[in-house]
């Protein structure tokens, strides 16, 4: 039987909560056995922007990246939040290392060509170098990988960071028992945005169509739960969307919204 492997990407509104951070790194640095964090930008590359007097545009709730909020996203995706974050595990006793695409050649990108709107230096992940990552594994660290991933001419990209957990997911799937798990500040899917308890306890391909043609899933949890079908199909075991505080529970018995295939 294979090793499971923990896969968890937190979002961008806990990292900017520094209270609900610090209960949620508390549960990640407890989880026995090999584990991978993914994390979100959060806020704070919009607010150091500002302050740099760089306009952030914004199409659908997609961020346009040019040349000078590359350079911002670079600096606070990267630099600032990843290190605080493997600071912060450190404390908890976690052996974190943290790393972008870039590092080691764990996630090389293609970027996005330009149709209706042009993105920028947003990255489409073309492959994720699984060897590289199992061996910081074996070392017994813990990849912290921010979202940002590189391209063949040597570009910085930024990218999606739920799609980023779902391709590592997959490409993790061949040696691990890969459990994906989507952390955020809700208690799962829900089926009323407006009360934070009626939360979906499974979803289907086919359940997940019909609460879409309602209305009831929509926006930003539409590539989700694309990610999270898209990773079971291609191997991954498990698929978990729970609140950033859930995590422990979703790792010994269920929290949050199961999503399954059939």
């Amino acid at each position: 039987m294979s090793e499971k492997l923990y896969v968890i990407k937190i979002g961008g509104n806990v990292i900017d909560n520094p209270e609900a951070c610090d209960r949620f790194l508390s549960h990640f640095a407890k989880i026995e056995g090999a584990k991978i964090l993914v994390h979100g930008g959060g806020k704070v590359a919009t607010q150091i922007a500002a302050r740099l007097q760089i306009e952030t545009q914004m199409v659908d709730g997609r961020r346009i990246t040019d040349k000078p909020m590359l350079d911002v996203v670079t600096m606070v995706y990267g630099g600032l939040v990843n290190k605080n974050l493997v600071a912060m595990l450190q404390a908890d006793g976690c052996n974190a290392i943290g790393l972008t695409g870039a590092d080691g050649g764990i996630i090389r990108s293609v970027k996005r060509p330009v149709k209706s709107i042009d993105y920028g230096f947003v990255g489409d992940i073309e492959e994720v170098n699984a060897a590289q990552i199992s061996a910081l594994l074996s070392s017994e660290l813990v990849p912290v990988i921010a979202p940002l991933t590189y391209s063949s001419e040597g570009l910085l990209l930024n990218t999606n960071a739920d799609t980023m957990a779902s391709a590592t997911a997959v490409a993790m799937a061949g040696s691990f028992e890969v459990n994906l798990i989507y952390c955020f500040e809700k208690k799962g899917v829900l089926s009323d945005p407006d009360d934070d308890l009626a939360v979906i306890p499974s979803l289907t391909p086919a359940s997940c169509e019909e609460y879409k043609s309602a209305g009831v899933i929509n926006k930003g949890m539409i590539p989700k739960l694309d990610n999270a079908f898209a990773a079971l199909t291609a191997g991954v075991s498990r698929v978990t969307i729970c609140h950033a505080d859930d995590l422990g529970e979703a790792i010994i018995s269920a929290a949050g919204t199961t999503i399954s295939l059939a």
